[in-house]
């Protein structure tokens, strides 16, 4: 069986030192590879992998004997050379030192500029993360949130494009007819970019989304007419819970309308209605002496940033006048305060002697206006 290796005479103590040389370096190419797997696992996913997960058990070993064949398919006929011995075929150490000296810098460049790229944009993503999550705060925190998620984002489009090139690359180097690999690469892009069209369009639109800043975890937003609380916000989806606790859960691609009900500021308006027997200047006056009350109270003043508005009259009803007033708040405190302030300007009214209005029939006899208010 060795003639048909082999030319010449046979040392078998020189063959088997070339057969265990090739051995050991087969198995530490293999533990290389295993270990430079789990690495990338692990920078993957963002998290520590477990290499005793039966999923990654069978990858690592597939890894590990793809690695293990590859080697002593390279380094044996170089081992036997070595040793004196002239195998009939294979890869010889003298075309072996010819490809180090020619193409092996080529590919050590490759690999250091692939490794410096990947490296130079994870530098760049961490002081953008550090750089936008300065400051202390409930926004700080949002920020920083939004800068991870675009940065993870960044961090993994780059290494993905990156190491693709630079492997095409070094099969080049390797005497691969990159070609085939090209055009099928290029057949199998097209084809999930027709079927993946709907995800690709959802995570494009999560993405700006989440660049611009339109919505946070923890608004009050209103999509496509569904008013919820924010939260979670996905590169592909976002996640509304609405006042009876149903989720609702909308493709970022299929939003057509949202609203921010709680960015930066928030209103709450109300329209009044005012009896045609009331003045509306003491009506207006009486309301901006609530909002003053209101505003110095220690526990819903912090949460107004303005006076209380009163924009005038609105609109004239069958029998009563609409009379809108609005107040500003903290995003999110609006209906607290709200609440609070249609309490006190019930009290208000009613110990200044302001008519409730209410409909009156044609046929019934019209009430008398109070005397208190003309």
């Amino acid at each position: 069986m060795l003639r048909r290796i082999l030319d010449g005479p046979i040392d078998l103590w020189a063959f088997g030192l070339a057969l265990a040389a090739t051995l050991a370096a087969a198995w530490l190419a293999a533990r290389i590879a295993r270990r430079v797997t789990v690495v990338a696992l692990t920078a993957l996913v963002r998290d520590t992998v477990s290499s005793a997960s039966p999923q990654v058990k069978r990858l690592l070993r597939l890894v590990a004997a793809a690695a293990f064949v590859l080697a002593v398919s390279v380094v044996l006929v170089p081992a036997l050379d070595l040793a004196g011995l002239r195998p009939r075929r294979g890869v010889h150490l003298g075309n072996v030192v010819d490809w180090s000296l020619t193409s092996g810098p080529r590919l050590l460049l490759i690999a250091i500029l692939a490794y410096a790229l990947i490296r130079m944009t994870t530098l760049a993503v961490r002081r953008f993360e550090h750089e936008v999550s300065v400051g202390s705060g409930l926004d700080a925190l949002e920020r920083a949130k939004r800068a991870r998620t675009l940065g993870s984002l960044i961090e993994r489009v780059v290494t993905v494009l990156v190491t693709g090139i630079a492997l095409v690359m070094a099969l080049d180097l390797f005497g691969v007819n990159i070609g085939p690999v090209l055009t099928g690469a290029g057949i199998a892009g097209l084809a999930v970019g027709f079927g993946a069209q709907t995800l690709v369009r959802d995570v494009i639109s999560g993405f700006f989304m989440i660049l611009e800043n339109q919505v946070r975890v923890g608004d009050v937003a209103t999509i496509n007419g569904t008013e919820g609380l924010v939260e979670a916000i996905n590169l592909r989806t976002i996640v509304l819970r609405d006042l009876e606790g149903t989720v609702h859960v909308f493709p970022n691609g299929a939003i057509n309308t949202l609203g921010n009900r709680s960015k930066d500021f928030s209103y709450y308006v109300i329209d009044l209605a005012v009896s045609y027997y009331d003045d509306p200047d003491k009506v207006a006056e009486a309301v901006r002496e609530v909002g003053a009350a209101l505003q110095a109270d220690p526990v819903f003043g912090p949460s107004i940033l303005e006076p209380i508005e009163i924009l005038g009259v609105d609109a004239f009803g069958e029998w009563s006048v609409k009379m809108k007033t609005r107040i500003r708040t903290v995003p999110l405190k609006q209906w607290e305060v709200g609440r609070e302030l249609r309490r006190r300007i019930v009290k208000t009214f009613d110990q200044r002697g302001f008519s409730v209005p209410f409909p009156v029939p044609a046929t019934a006899a019209r009430p008398s206006p109070p005397t208190g208010n003309q």
